[in-house]
């Protein structure tokens, strides 16, 4: 295995961990709310009287910030490297996932792991073992 050292960016990737961190503390400590995205989806579509602004405010702000970014720089074209199919599949995965998982990789990788939270830790174990058992599979078992 080698690494592509011209995708290679030790410094973004730390200065966007920096960042996710500070928002999930700043998150929990002021608004006393886990930064998990399923879950601020799931209760946008609960639909709770009051708790719906905040919700679509932080949903827009992610939608909004590619379009940010694309004023001051050059729009990253992403590569994927799978059809339709796959990606509506996966997609349903990922969802059944975090369903079942209670909670996404951001509400227990980040969150609850920096809360101790047991279950945050088994969870973050089995999704990064499912998606390395993956990896490996498809680009060397199935390939």
């Amino acid at each position: 295995m080698t690494i592509a050292w011209t995708h290679f960016t030790p410094w973004a990737s730390l200065a966007g961990g920096i960042v996710i961190g500070l928002a999930s503390a700043v998150f929990i400590l002021l608004g006393g709310r886990v930064l998990g995205i399923s879950g601020i989806l799931g209760g946008l579509l609960a639909r709770r009287p009051g708790d719906v602004g905040w919700r679509l405010s932080f949903l827009l702000g992610l939608l909004a910030a590619p379009l940010a970014y694309a004023v001051f720089a050059q729009p990253v074209v992403p590569r994927i490297d799978a059809g339709w199919a796959t990606l509506i599949v996966a997609g349903l995965l990922v969802g059944a996932g975090t369903r079942y998982g209670s909670g996404c990789t951001s509400g227990h990788g980040v969150c609850g792991l920096s809360q101790l939270s047991p279950r945050s830790l088994v969870a973050t174990l089995s999704f990064m073992g499912a998606g390395f058992a993956t990896v490996y599979l498809v680009r060397h078992v199935f390939a």
